[in-house]
Parts: C-alpha cells; sequence; structure tokens
C-alpha cells in the first residue's frame, strides 16, 4: 500500500527513488516496473517532443518569405497512461488513495523525474488532467487504465544533479622568499614562490544542450559585487556592502536578488548590471570572472553559482 502522506512530505531530489528504465517520480510517488502503478506499453508522451514554439517572424510585405525573429518554446504537456494494479483485492483502496493524492491539481510546480536508458531528466510541472474509469475490473479489483497529464511551464528538461562552482576574488600571490641569513645574499634554494593567489576566474560547464539559469549567491565581506561573463561581457553587479555572514542571492531565472533569504535588493542593481534573466549559461563551458569594489579584497568573500544541466 503506499503511504497518501508522503504527497506532504519535504520534497527529495529529482529522481531519487528511481532505480531502473521507464520508471516515472512524481510527488513522491514511482510509477512504472516494480510498482503498483505500472506504465502503459503507449509510455510517455510529450517527454523527448520538441515543445512547440512560438515566433516572432515578420512577413515581409514585397516579397517572399518572413524576417526572421526570436523564437521561444511554449509550455511542455506530458502525458502518461498509468494502469492501477494492486496486489490484491484488499489492497485496492491504498492504492487507489495513493495515486488520488499524488495527482490533485494543489499546490505548485513540483519535480517531474522519469529514466530512459539510463538517463533520469526531470522538470517542474503541475498536474492538468487525470482519468481513472470505473469499469467492472475497477470496481471489482481496484485496477484500472488511468490517464494523467502534466503541464510544465518552463519547457525545458533538466539534471538531476546541482551543479555547483565558486570563485573567491582576485588575491595577491607571496612572492619569492629570500634567504633567512642576510650574509648569504640571493635566493635560498630550493625556490619558494609563495602560495598561488586567486584569480577570481571559474568556468561553469552545462552539458545539457538549452541554456541554463544559474542562482548566485555572493558571500561577504565584500563590496559592490560583480560577476561577468567573459564571452560577451554581460555582467550582474550591486551596489551593496556585504557583511561577514552575508549572502546575496541572484536567480536568473525569477529575476530575484535577495539579502540573506528574505530581502529584495533587487534595486541595488547597478546602471552597467545586465537585467537577470539575460544572465544564461550557454551549452557548453562557460568562463566568468569574480569581481569587487574593495581595496584590500577579504579572502572570505566568495560567489558560488549553482546550475541544472538543461535539455530540449
Amino acid at each position: 500500500m503506499i503511504d497518501i502522506q508522503q504527497k506532504n512530505a519535504p520534497e527529495a531530489t529529482p529522481g531519487s527513488l528511481i532505480t531502473q528504465d521507464g520508471q516515472i517520480q512524481w510527488a513522491g510517488v514511482l510509477f512504472g516496473p516494480g510498482t503498483p502503478y505500472q506504465v502503459d506499453m503507449k509510455g510517455v508522451t510529450g517527454w523527448d517532443d520538441l515543445p512547440e514554439l512560438e515566433t516572432g517572424d515578420v512577413a515581409r510585405p514585397d516579397q517572399h518569405g518572413a524576417w526572421p525573429g526570436a523564437r521561444w518554446a511554449k509550455p511542455r504537456t506530458v502525458s502518461a497512461t498509468v494502469w492501477l494494479l494492486p496486489p490484491g483485492r484488499e489492497e485496492a483502496r491504498g492504492t487507489m488513495r495513493g495515486f488520488r493524492a499524488a495527482t490533485t491539481p494543489d499546490g505548485g510546480e513540483r519535480w517531474l523525474a522519469v529514466r530512459l536508458h539510463g538517463e533520469t531528466l526531470a522538470c517542474r510541472a503541475r498536474v492538468s488532467r487525470r482519468v481513472v474509469p470505473q469499469d467492472r475490473s475497477y470496481v471489482l479489483q481496484g485496477a484500472a487504465k488511468a490517464e494523467v497529464q502534466w503541464v510544465a511551464t518552463d519547457p525545458r528538461r533538466f539534471g538531476t544533479r546541482e551543479q555547483r562552482a565558486t570563485a573567491r576574488l582576485p588575491l595577491p600571490e607571496d612572492g619569492l622568499r629570500w634567504a633567512d641569513d642576510p650574509g648569504a645574499g640571493g635566493l635560498a634554494w630550493p625556490l619558494d614562490w609563495g602560495t598561488a593567489g586567486s584569480t577570481g576566474a571559474v568556468t561553469a560547464v552545462n552539458a545539457g544542450e538549452a541554456a541554463a539559469h544559474p542562482v548566485l549567491e555572493f558571500r561577504g565581506p565584500l563590496r559592490r559585487p560583480a560577476l561577468t561573463r567573459l564571452a560577451d561581457g554581460l555582467r550582474l553587479q550591486y551596489d551593496i556592502a556585504l557583511a561577514a555572514g552575508d549572502v546575496l542571492t541572484v536567480d536568473t531565472h525569477s529575476g530575484t536578488v535577495v539579502l540573506n533569504g528574505t530581502a529584495s535588493r533587487l534595486y541595488t542593481a547597478t546602471p552597467r548590471s545586465a537585467p537577470e534573466q539575460l544572465f544564461r549559461l550557454e551549452p557548453g563551458a562557460t568562463a566568468l570572472v569574480f569581481r569587487s569594489a574593495d581595496t584590500t579584497p577579504s579572502p572570505e568573500a566568495s560567489v558560488t553559482v549553482r546550475w541544472r544541466d538543461a535539455h530540449w
């Protein structure tokens, strides 16, 4: 029997319950092989499909064709046919209630994860449709061929593992150390080149084929933090002083800038700062540089870039 209370439990890592191909994880419930919720032979539809595209093409008034415009993907619709197959008549009620509790339309988006050919991807979605025929098999044994549909407002699918990269502000190197004995002259062998200084550079690798929106965490002490994308010079910069222990979190997908998880600091963006939603990690490696307005940088100051590999 499925524990119907798990719907209200804290959301785990997407796909954490999946152990084999063909399984679907949603709202803490597993569908597919080894569960009372078997996926029909038709499988899942809309998962690997390219979402419908909204185009900004403008028709040419004086010749064939159109001027190409921007293209944006519409929400992704995912459907699955699931067989409710309780082990016995006694478990029919628990199987039914577990399925019903997992597929309610209440609440916000949750992780929907699917594993195919050893690859587990996930998207944020909501249940938009549930059909459970009350035929003879369902009434007598609890077996039914149900239909479930999800809608993901962000059509991208993401890797289940969150990636991280951290950079610290540039720090000077110690340099060569002279011999302790002034009479010896020159340098002492072996040469001590000192501790390597930080360069403030970091590389974020998006292993997917779609652009990913990272979350940035600036940690103090530092003043006027900035992160620049070297490929095109696009920069996020904020006119704010962070004390030791302060964290300024920038969510480039939602466009929010929050201090210590509570107070909005979006208004601190400088005139040279780009709109947050434009700061994306394109497929492949993206070189980033961390800087601040500190005359003497603190070795404790840092920026952490968090993202998930994004896929169409």
